[in-house]
């Protein structure tokens, strides 16, 4: 079957997938990988197949924010995929999670738009609870130094602020750890689906304003904790597969 937004054919697939913001950072998953291919690039969706640890497995870009993030894992779950791993950053609700840190996403707090026309209000965004805890354990076995969190994300629209107040502090007073853009899609959509999902996050600053300042995420901390994120992912997979 030809999926006609990523521009791949489904018989390239494998049931294990990498799924990532950017399309570098897609790039440079697969350079880990053995006899690394790249599939296509159209768009903001770059896919690569290849094998880490003789785990065949896709690692796949699918852009900033839950529309097009969407329309991704729904190609990916239409072409075999069973387990999808998102590999991102995020900004921190706590001094405690500094930048460079490390959080698995068991859960996530739903307000962006696209989820909410897919489920009802009060639908939970919930990861799969093997992957969770295969990615936990990596990450603690990574390489590096750091803070390894694990607990609710925010999934939200928004970046620069409007006349609308962010509603982090009651975000934070609720108990989310961090703030991204996408893991909610991913979250609904593996639910919906049938399929596993999870995702871990590299720190790259703070979202909360008491703590925030001038927003840098290409420090060496960040590139070390991203680094690290995917080894541990790469490891979940390894896990998983076993």
């Amino acid at each position: 079957m030809y999926l006609p937004i990523l521009q791949i054919n489904s018989e390239d697939i494998p049931q294990y997938a990498l799924v990532c913001g950017d399309p570098r950072r897609a790039a440079a998953i697969a350079e880990r990988l053995e006899h690394a291919r790249e599939l296509a690039f159209a768009r903001e969706y770059r896919t690569f197949v290849g094998k880490y640890q003789g785990v065949k497995l896709a690692v796949v870009s699918h852009g900033v924010g839950c529309p097009g993030a969407a329309v991704c894992f729904e190609e990916l779950i239409r072409a075999g995929v069973k387990t999808l791993i998102r590999v991102g950053t995020a900004g921190s609700y706590s001094a405690d999670q500094p930048a460079g840190s490390l959080i698995v996403s068991t859960a996530v707090i739903r307000t962006d738009g696209l989820t909410r026309q897919l489920v009802p209000d009060g639908f939970p965004a919930v990861a799969d609870s093997d992957v969770i805890n295969a990615l936990y354990e990596a990450a603690l076995e990574a390489k590096g130094e750091g803070v390894v969190r694990k607990g609710m994300t925010v999934t939200l629209d928004v970046f620069f602020n409007g006349v609308e107040e962010f509603p982090h502090k009651k975000m934070k007073a609720a108990g989310a750890l961090a703030v991204e853009m996408e893991i909610s899609a991913l979250y609904v959509t593996a639910s919906l689906r049938g399929v596993r999902a999870g995702a871990i996050v590299a720190i790259d600053g703070y979202a909360d304003a008491d703590l925030a300042a001038e927003y840098d995420p290409h420090t060496d901390a960040v590139s070390k904790a991203v680094e690290r994120e995917i080894e541990a992912a790469l490891g979940a997979i390894v896990k998983l597969a076993q």
